[in-house]
């Protein structure tokens, strides 16, 4: 789960994080009404959506008035912004953040984020910050530095040392560094965080170390210890499609394919979503209904995926261990009788009950084509597509 700027801010002030004064607005005049509670002579003017590269998409604003406070937030205010992550359609902004403006004097780049490979937290830090670490990453690695946190010691002071040195900080500013690195991890760890992202990191012209952009996102399975986290969910910023499946505790996310995927299993999802591409195909969505699904479950999750109408064909693909079969079939058969289908839907059955899975299916008399293994399920669904195209 995903928060916006001010509120990741709000979570890390909690711990000690030194951030800039601001505050969130829903309108122009609560805009206004900020920018002279926090005093001049300088505001920034922040568009709340979430996504990166709001800055190049015009939606973030330094500004030395109060009338150009009240202007840029008229502007930016129920626009919609396009970045890199938004995708064409862009992203309306609803809510804005207005903060006090700071005198930067260097600019760097730190997150904190999970690697897989060594179980750890990997801490990354380089001095090209307040730009495109992926592009950074791609041209420059050696202006990357990547530290593993142990879990069973944390924050050190070797950490806050190396992190120092590599972004050329001494003295006072290494003291800094402590009590950021230490609050950051701190927050990291006990809000199970996913990813914590500071770009940029900057130190002012008066030796202050500011975290100025702050993205946070959360580990969704780990939300049930977080009430306070959970409050912060904007439901504005997600896919409705995906709304609708966290309330079946489906997991579910949307693509830009024709394809509509129904499978159990992460893995095998996976696996399906290859093979559609190696046929020349992509995806519309990543679906997996679980190993504990129910008949109402799987009736949910295929509304979700016809509910989409870049769907052109639904491949479902069901390898039965502790889901049996004969509850996917009356899932799929409940669900088409309710909402009809009209699209091409090819099944693939495999495990327990598979027998009875697929005489549910044969004896509902809908109009669905059977796949004996997955090269075959995935090369009928490509051509039916096709052939309806």
């Amino acid at each position: 789960m995903n928060i916006h700027e001010y509120q990741a801010k709000a979570v890390l002030r909690g711990f000690g994080v030194p951030v800039p004064r601001g505050a969130p607005a829903f309108s122009v005049d609560q805009a206004v009404k900020a920018a002279n509670e926090l005093g001049g002579p300088v505001w920034v003017v922040k568009a709340q959506i979430h996504a990166g590269g709001r800055g190049k998409a015009g939606g973030v604003k330094v500004v030395k008035s109060i009338d150009d406070v009240k202007k840029e937030s008229a502007r930016i205010l129920g626009s919609t912004l396009v970045t890199h992550q938004t995708g064409p359609h862009g992203k309306q902004v609803r809510r804005l953040y207005i903060e006090e403006g700071s005198a930067i004097d260097r600019e760097f780049y730190l997150s904190m984020l999970i690697d897989r490979e060594s179980s750890r937290v990997a801490l990354v830090v380089s001095r090209e910050g307040g730009m495109n670490i992926e592009e950074v990453a791609h041209k420059t690695p050696e202006k990357i530095l990547t530290v593993s946190v142990d879990p069973v010691t944390g924050i050190c002071p070797f950490h806050v040392r190396l992190v120092s040195h590599a972004l050329g900080l001494d003295g006072e500013l290494q003291k800094q560094m402590s009590v950021v690195l230490g609050g950051l991890y701190k927050a990291f760890t006990e809000k199970d965080m996913s990813l914590l992202e500071i770009n940029p990191l900057v130190v002012t012209k008066d030796s202050k170390l500011i975290c100025l952009d702050a993205k946070v996102g959360f580990d969704g399975n780990a939300l049930y210890r977080h009430p306070d986290i959970v409050e912060l969910r904007d439901l504005t910023e997600e896919d409705e499609k995906e709304i609708e499946a966290s309330k079946y505790d489906l997991n579910y996310i949307a693509l830009d394919g024709s394809i509509g995927c129904m499978v159990n299993g992460a893995g095998l999802a996976m696996a399906t979503m290859d093979i559609i591409k190696l046929y020349g195909m992509a995806p519309a969505n990543f679906l997996d209904v679980g190993g504990g699904a129910t008949k109402e479950k799987v009736a949910a999750a295929f509304k979700i995926i016809t509910s989409d109408p870049s769907v052109k064909g639904i491949l479902v693909n069901i390898f039965g261990g502790i889901m049996k079969c004969d509850v996917i079939a009356e899932g799929v058969v409940a669900a088409v009788k309710e909402v009809g289908l009209k699209v091409p839907l090819v099944v693939r059955l495999e495990g327990t009950n598979v027998d009875l899975g697929k005489k549910i299916i044969a004896e509902s008399k809908l109009n669905v084509v059977s796949a004996d293994d997955l090269d075959d399920a995935a090369q009928k669904i490509v051509e039916a597509v096709k052939g309806g195209a």
